[in-house]
């Protein structure tokens, strides 16, 4: 038997296979991180092993306590209906707990600020280079507001000027934001790709930054995100699981 509950790190998966390598990167940080913590990978689509799979097994083998932890930035579709549709579908033994997703936390922008530094800026650029905040994009209106007031508390962190762009479902696109900072006359302009791991959307915003000056890597296994990983466990660990919150025969 497993005392402390099993963290099931849940992400969304794609046929690109950085996708998977960058998330087991992710999940092999936060295991070194809390060596007594056992840490497992589900994905919604695209890879295996799936949520399902992964909550089965753990059923099978005697495990009774799960936080299961959307690898998500923000509340759009995944967090709010599709993995708590999967997390229904667990086997009745399980207590699910369900972690809050990423963002918006100070960790993730320090991660941002890592991966700018590491394209070449210095804290002594801030002042002069324009920053666009590359999100995947999103249909859901909360998700889109969240991005932007990220963007907008970023800039009086001392930058020149933050934009927020989105590769799908909503605008601007990437190449708007930088033509936009362009024309605010900031001196340099960096992308940075509000993402977890490689794939089709963050591909998109990376043409898009070809008129950037800089362009910094996704957040992928960054230590602040580890450990907002483990941060978003602990919280969750101390809620009711699902089934007491939504009623036993629900």
């Amino acid at each position: 038997m497993y005392r402390k509950p099993v963290l099931l790190v849940i992400a969304h998966g794609s046929r690109d296979p950085r996708h998977a390598a960058t998330v087991h990167a992710l999940v092999h940080r936060v295991r070194a991180m809390r060596p007594g913590l056992r840490v497992e990978t589900g994905f919604l689509d695209f890879n295996i092993p799936s949520v399902q799979g992964v909550l089965e097994s753990l059923a099978a083998e005697g495990v009774r306590d799960v936080v299961a932890l959307p690898l998500l930035l923000t509340r759009a579709f995944h967090a709010k209906a599709d993995i708590p549709a999967v997390l229904r579908e667990a086997p009745s033994c399980l207590r699910i707990r369900q972690a809050e997703v990423l963002g918006p936390s100070p960790l993730l922008r320090s991660a941002l600020e890592r991966r700018l530094y590491e394209a070449g800026l210095t804290p002594a650029d801030r002042s002069s280079t324009g920053v666009v905040l590359a999100s995947a994009g999103s249909s859901d209106p909360e998700a889109i507001a969240v991005i932007a007031d990220i963007a907008r508390e970023w800039w009086h962190t001392g930058w020149c000027a933050v934009r927020p762009a989105f590769a799908s479902a909503s605008l601007p696109r990437t190449e708007d934001a930088v033509r936009e900072l362009r024309a605010l006359g900031c001196e340099r302009v960096a992308v940075a790709p509000y993402v977890i791991a490689p794939g089709r959307l963050p591909d998109r915003i990376a043409r898009g930054a070809a008129g950037a000056d800089v362009l910094a890597d996704v957040l992928g296994p960054a230590p602040e995100v580890a450990r907002l990983l483990l941060r978003r466990y602990d919280e969750a660990s101390v809620k009711a699981p699902l089934r007491t919150r939504i009623g036993a025969s629900a």
